[in-house]
């Protein structure tokens, strides 16, 4: 029985190689299309013009791609709120589609199935819990993986607006000498955002794509301001549109919105530190307290046990 199982393993295998390399030797219709429509506009190319990779992730993708779409699109019915999704997702800087998101939230959502599958078949071996407690652990590993990178993509936009809201007194002041200089927002945002890396220089780099072809600079910095989740980078793009638009000295503007952010910065430490203090009571407290007790009093009850008679 276990030649004849090996054996029929083999000839799958053989079988899936030699399908591979014909389907490799075949020439895609990318390859043979792409010559000719080399000046068409990207948008107006669909996915059969993409060309196809040989790698082993490609050929996983197109095995396990329809399934894991459909049931990405189960999730989407289900959970739906694909417009907040994809503003998370604009405030985590992740260059991701909604569809792309849903179909990572079935891959974890599969990993917290196998995860309770395995733990599920431990404890069957063993002889502990029965087919019932089973399936409710695996489903519930399964909503567990799939809220899970739900609850993931909230963290990262927390950590990137914290990364945004560290980053803006530098870049404000940059821009503030830049254009004290006497150089136009423009240059000023180019020198910037060159001389610069970390979350708020790639949304201000996006600006400065937009302005570059041909959008004005008002609109682009309303964009960032409707983009973003932070009140404080919203009142300092609307803040760049309503000095340019009336002739307001922009280096002033950029100053005092540098120094509104650190005094916020300030207050907001001082609010956790106040908040920290009483949690930083709770080892004294519940540890080093009891312990002390304990070494003093231990000692004198000791020596009245050994005392009475």
């Amino acid at each position: 029985m276990w030649g004849g199982l090996l054996g029929a393993m083999a000839g799958i295998g053989l079988i899936l190689v030699v399908t591979r390399i014909a389907v490799l030797r075949r020439p895609q219709l990318a390859t043979r299309v792409l010559p000719y429509v080399r000046d068409v506009p990207l948008r107006d190319h669909g996915p059969g013009l993409r060309p196809v990779s040989s790698a082993p992730t490609s050929a996983a993708a197109g095995i396990f791609g329809p399934s894991l779409r459909s049931a990405a699109h189960l999730v989407e019915r289900v959970l739906g709120g694909s417009s907040s999704v994809r503003r998370r997702l604009e405030r985590a800087g992740l260059d991701r589609t909604v569809q792309e998101f849903r179909i990572e939230q079935v891959v974890w959502g599969l990993v917290g199935f196998a995860a309770a599958a395995a733990i599920s078949l431990v404890r069957a071996l063993g002889g502990v819990g029965g087919v019932g407690s089973a399936v409710v652990f695996c489903a519930l590993g399964l909503a567990f993986g799939v809220f899970a990178r739900d609850n993931r993509l909230s963290t990262q936009v927390k950590n990137r607006e914290r990364q945004v809201l560290t980053e803006f007194p530098t870049i404000a002041e940059l821009l503030a000498l830049s254009v004290a200089a006497g150089e136009s927002p423009v240059s000023a945002l180019d020198r910037v955002v060159r001389r610069s890396n970390g979350a708020l220089s790639e949304d201000l780099s996006r600006v400065l794509a937009r302005v570059r072809t041909g959008e004005p600079v008002g609109i682009a910095f309303e964009s960032l301001a409707r983009s973003t989740g932070l009140p404080i980078v919203a009142r300092f793009a609307t803040g760049i549109t309503v000095a340019m638009e009336r002739g307001t000295p922009l280096a002033d503007v950029l100053h005092a919105q540098a120094a509104d952010v650190r005094e916020a910065g300030r207050r907001l430490l001082i609010e956790t530190a106040a908040r920290k203090e009483i949690a930083m009571m709770a080892p004294v407290v519940f540890f080093v307290l009891p312990v002390t007790i304990l070494f003093a009093f231990y000692p004198g009850v000791l020596g009245l046990r050994l005392t009475t008679p």
